[in-house]
């Protein structure tokens, strides 16, 4: 399956970015339990909530178990529990403050899949991307492309990803992403999305 022409550029291709986040925009909320690993640093397991009209919640498992981050869209804010929503202190910060910014440079503003869609289709713009294949992930159907910067070109760092969309719906399942050097940067797993859930009065207001 990885074996796939890196040069194909297909009209279904093409497509299939553009259904993704056309897709996105009808979802209310998600939710997902975020399993990634660096090439160079620890797993990181992250229970991953999004509501319109950008509501984040994370409630970390590992490392950090217990804490929990949420970004309000209204304020612009990133309110930090670092021992868990019902102790002290509550931290009150910018999106891109150091202490909350990912291994990778990423604040929790940027983080949602709608924000990863955009440097999909980027990416695309400048270089070549696979025509969708049948794939699976954790036993759901899945549509597997990789998408490569021409020459150098990369988007956020990153010059390859390669990626795993739920069949039906076109929610991203698995991402890995490359450098220039086709170095695995991180890899990301999705699987058990869980579309249009309900959230709790206060869930993103504790």
């Amino acid at each position: 399956m990885l074996a796939l022409a890196l040069g194909a550029t297909g009209p279904a291709a093409a497509d299939l970015l553009h259904d993704a986040q056309a897709r996105f925009r009808t979802l209310e909320s998600y939710r997902v339990t975020l399993r990634s690993r660096a090439a160079d640093g620890q797993p990181q397991v992250i229970v991953y909530a999004y509501r319109k009209p950008g509501w984040i919640r994370m409630d970390f498992v590992e490392p950090h178990r217990g804490a929990v981050i949420i970004y309000d869209p209204a304020t612009r804010r990133v309110h930090l529990w670092p021992f868990g929503k019902d102790h002290f202190p509550r931290l009150n910060l910018a999106p891109d403050n150091p202490l909350i910014r990912s291994a990778g440079g990423h604040s929790v503003d940027h983080s949602d899949v709608g924000a990863l869609l955009a440097k999909l289709i980027e990416l695309r713009a400048q270089g070549t991307m696979t025509d969708p294949a049948d794939a699976a992930i954790a036993e759901r159907p899945a549509r597997y492309v990789e998408i490569t910067g021409a020459s150098a070109a990369k988007v956020d760092g990153v010059h390859r990803y390669r990626l795993w969309f739920e069949q039906d719906s076109l929610f991203p399942l698995k991402v890995q992403s490359y450098d220039t050097a086709l170095e695995l940067i991180e890899t990301v797993d999705m699987s058990d999305a869980e579309l249009d859930p309900v959230f709790p009065e206060h869930f993103f207001t504790p």
